[in-house]
């Protein structure tokens, strides 16, 4: 633990900067803790930098003393809406990465338009908790090489879920599927905290444009529906205009969005 004081510039109430811990900095005004900063791996390796203060000068102050021990590049991601924390983020030397949208979207299958929507032939739809785990666990692991094989899996909803090292499938429970006889072709996975969201929508690359994305969310949101839950939410980077048509071509409509920064 190093508690040597960081401090930049003068000032009438001088902000001292302690790193408290491992990757976790305190900002001090007159022994009074003013601001905390902190920094985490995420699952796919990237180090991200979160700061909670109290005025600008706190921030700048654990921005400082963070960005000059930490390697880069750097991540974070803001509410867009938070004007005060992003402008923050930039005198940091942060520039916007991507834009995610967040989406309100229907169960209601009269308001999706889902109601008469089938897998395609030969496919069938196994719901969440019923599917077989290494067929779940192969398809996930075969879609995400195809995503990382063309886009890149970084180009894809932030997912900030602990879990072991290499398993990307947390919890088989929460996941419907697509199968075919011998394998499984897609994928969706719905976690209920504080409202339902859809955490996962994905279809193998060789599978796709057969309607099968379309079932998958008819099952999932018709489930919902059934359960009375009005709404879910789900999250789209702004540059993948495929999923953003899917989900508003079913009555989803974006409500608010997120920036991941890096410097």
């Amino acid at each position: 633990m190093n508690t040597k004081p960081f401090t930049a510039g003068p000032s009438e109430n001088a902000v001292m900067v302690t790193r408290v811990a491992d990757r976790q900095w305190h900002a001090l005004d007159d022994d009074l803790v003013v601001g905390r900063g902190h920094a985490e791996h995420r699952p796919d390796g990237r180090l991200f930098v979160s700061i909670d203060a109290w005025h600008d000068a706190a921030f700048d102050r654990l921005a400082e003393a963070m960005l000059a021990e930490l390697p880069t590049p750097l991540y974070t991601v803001v509410d867009e809406a938070d004007v005060e924390l992003t402008a923050g983020w930039r005198r940091a030397g942060f520039t916007v990465r991507r834009r995610e949208w967040e989406y309100v979207v229907p169960t209601d299958p009269r308001v999706t338009g889902l109601e008469a929507v089938l897998p395609p032939s030969g496919v069938r739809i196994v719901p969440a908790g019923q599917a077989d785990e290494s067929l779940l666990r192969a398809v996930d692991r075969a879609i995400r090489d195809e995503v990382e094989a063309t886009v890149g899996w970084q180009s894809m909803p932030a997912e900030v879920i602990p879990r072991p090292e290499g398993d990307t499938v947390v919890d088989p429970s929460k996941y419907a599927v697509a199968a075919a006889p011998d394998r499984y072709l897609g994928l969706i996975r719905v976690v209920t905290v504080n409202r339902p969201r859809l955490g996962l929508v994905a279809v193998r690359a060789g599978e796709q444009r057969r309607g099968i994305a379309r079932a998958l969310l008819s099952h999932a949101l018709g489930t919902l529906h059934r359960s009375g839950s009005a709404t879910a939410w789900a999250e789209v980077q702004e540059s993948n205009r495929a999923a953003s048509a899917l989900f508003e071509g079913i009555g989803a409509r974006p409500v608010s969005s997120n920036l991941e920064l890096v410097r």
